[in-house]
């Protein structure tokens, strides 16, 4: 990897070979089950005053969906209240209500996928400053009533309102149905009051984290660990390992898992992610560096 790095590794829609067997299997053990199981979870009140100046509070609401608040600023990624996706229910309990979640400065969302751009819930959002989509994507929230909407490419950076957010490439991929892969994807900083927060958005491990650190300093990775037994084979997000080399990569100083239990997208169990995040974690002695969120709570850093 160079410093002239500037592109996504492109997953390729094709599945791999085996990939009947592991449907069957995931239809079986993961998605029929989970259909008669009830949501957990708890729905909680958002803090709504802003953190000190020089702190970040982070709440996870399921997913990759987090709302970001800053002393002077506030985000939402990837919001996602969905109770199911096709025949895919949601296992946890969204942390926050829709309706609860204040104005933001912006929305931002990684990729085009059903469970991150989630129309519904974009469309109850309020921002200020509009939404932020990857390049190829704005076609799809232009109806969602967001007052701009600003695409950006891989390494493109915008300034709002004392924020800086900066799009980082990943390796996946960004087509919503099968025909558009020409919509790009990947993840975003953000810059405010003093602190910087790196969204992952879905990916499996490439060299790229390496160039991400390099070019800027991160306070808080959220990293996504689950979905890591792809019933197609295909190699498009990281398992707990990886998600942990990952953050090594990136030279930042804490780590919050992201993107398991919420709907049940892979052939993993689904507490099987945390469980093995915190043994590599204590094998390479970070456990301090490990963040684990619940639904709703903020976490103040």
């Amino acid at each position: 990897m160079t410093e002239h790095f500037t592109g996504n590794g492109y997953s390729g829609l094709a599945p791999q070979k085996g990939w009947p067997g592991r449907n069957a299997k995931f239809l079986r053990h993961r998605i029929v089950p989970a259909m008669f199981r009830k949501m957990g979870g708890t729905i909680l009140e958002p803090v709504l005053t802003a953190p000190e100046a020089d702190r970040v509070r982070i709440t996870w609401i399921g997913h990759a969906s987090f709302f970001l608040q800053f002393a002077g600023n506030s985000v939402v990624v990837d919001p996602n209240w969905a109770k199911w996706h096709g025949p895919v229910k949601r296992q946890r309990q969204p942390g926050l209500r829709l309706r609860d979640v204040p104005e933001v400065d912006l929305v931002l969302v990684t990729h085009a996928h059903f469970d991150h751009l989630h129309k519904p819930s974009l469309k109850v959002l309020q921002a200020s400053e509009g939404i932020v989509v990857p390049m190829g994507s704005a076609s799809l929230v232009r109806k969602l009533g967001f007052s701009a909407i600003h695409e950006m490419k891989i390494w493109d950076e915008l300034d709002i309102r004392g924020m800086n957010i900066i799009h980082t490439p990943c390796h996946h991929w960004g087509a919503r149905y099968v025909h558009d892969t020409h919509r790009d994807y990947g993840g975003y900083i953000v810059k405010a009051g003093g602190k910087s927060v790196f969204h992952c958005g879905d990916s499996t491990y490439f060299d790229g984290f390496t160039e991400i650190g390099k070019r800027h300093d991160i306070d808080i990775a959220l990293m996504p660990i689950g979905a890591y037994e792809s019933p197609s084979g295909r190699d498009v997000h990281m398992n707990p390992e990886q998600a942990v080399r990952a953050f090594a990569d990136l030279g930042a100083k804490v780590l919050i898992p992201m993107h398991y239990g919420t709907f049940p997208l892979g052939n993993e169990a689904l507490h099987e992610p945390v469980e093995r995040l915190l043994t590599e974690a204590d094998r390479l002695g970070i456990s301090e560096k490990i963040l684990i969120p619940e639904e709703g709570v903020g976490i103040e850093w």
